[in-house]
């Protein structure tokens, strides 16, 4: 595995550094209790962050309260420890703060090991807490930003549906079948990523629930499963038919509109006169003109329903080449 320094790992390194120092110039004890919570507090995500951070404090606060009942009320003895546990444990799942079960029990040890609670010991630790927890948010209050990323996922994911739909209009029209299929698995493996991305990306922003990138990617998804669906009834066709090289030539068409500032409706459009001329035609004379006939008329309303998922997105604009263009009717 390749050795390398993360941006959550140098933020980490320096935010605990630093609440540590603060801690200890300010005459704090227990000062190193400040860079732990800021380790624990830094996460992934500025909501992620912000969460961990409130359940640590709230479970701190928690532990402060029932340090001085348990062991002001009845004695500074290890069994005492475990009997308080019993009890705060629940309480800090209850109240949702489960997080911060652990770093609340490091304020508990302080207040055993000093043997006594007074103001200025709570005022202590209540202090560390903050250093350490307002460290963590100042370190995560700047997040990269990751559009170049998911607009690299987004090119990647609209090459390879290009790919395989310039593949499946060969097959239909040639039954040539030495496509190997690599773009299928890439293509799971690339929305995967790019939603996992993208949903980072969400929780980096408080004052949204989803983003157009995610929606896209979640299209994406949809869009690809139509296409895993539809393969294997296009490669079992038994014959060519007139309607195939039909077929064949409107998923070259779409394949070429696989990409920012095309409509869905002309695609849509173009499906429906192709539906209709169908229709106008003679009925089938074999069985397995029949056969060949109604496999691609299912692959045609499945297309219909990959072009209509797209018409829904309210689109996005990206970059290319330096170049902003709109993405809402891409197919």
């Amino acid at each position: 595995m390749k050795f390398r320094i993360g941006y959550r790992t140098l933020k980490t390194a320096l935010g605990t550094a630093a609440s540590i120092m603060i801690a200890q110039y300010l005459g704090f004890g227990n000062f190193v209790s400040a860079g732990i919570l800021t380790i624990l507090c830094i996460q992934v995500t500025k909501k992620r962050s912000l969460q961990a951070s409130w359940h640590r404090f709230l479970a701190c606060i928690i532990a402060m309260i029932f340090s001085a009942i348990f062991f002001e009320g009845i004695m500074y003895h290890p069994l005492v420890i475990g009997l308080l546990l019993l009890f705060f444990i629940p309480t800090v799942v209850v109240a949702g703060a489960k997080e911060g079960v652990v770093s609340s029990s490091v304020i508990i040890m302080h207040i055993y090991s000093a043997g006594n609670v007074t103001s200025v010991l709570l005022l202590n630790e209540l202090g560390i807490i903050t250093i350490g927890i307002g460290v963590a948010l100042i370190m995560n209050f700047y997040m990269p930003s990751v559009d170049n990323k998911l607009e690299e996922y987004q090119r990647d994911i609209e090459r390879h549906f290009k790919k395989i739909f310039s593949e499946i209009a060969i097959y239909i029209k040639n039954n040539d079948s030495s496509w190997d299929g690599r773009e299928l698995t890439e293509t799971a493996r690339l929305i995967e990523k790019a939603k996992a991305l993208a949903l980072l990306d969400v929780e980096n922003n408080f004052l949204r629930d989803e983003n157009l990138y995610y929606q896209y990617f979640r299209i994406r998804e949809k869009q690809f499963e139509i296409i895993e669906r539809v393969l294997p009834s296009i490669t079992s066709i038994p014959r060519q038919v007139q309607q195939g090289t039909m077929v064949a030539e409107f998923v070259e068409t779409l394949s070429k509109g696989i990409n920012p500032g095309n409509t869905v409706l002309f695609h849509l459009e173009k499906l429906m006169r192709m539906k209709a001329e169908f229709e106008n035609m003679e009925l089938p004379k074999t069985r397995e003109e029949f056969e060949s006939r109604a496999a691609l008329l299912h692959f045609v309303n499945e297309m219909e329903q990959f072009l209509l998922l797209k018409r829904s997105f309210k689109g996005l604009k990206t970059s290319h080449n330096g170049h902003e263009k709109e993405a809402s009717g891409a197919t």
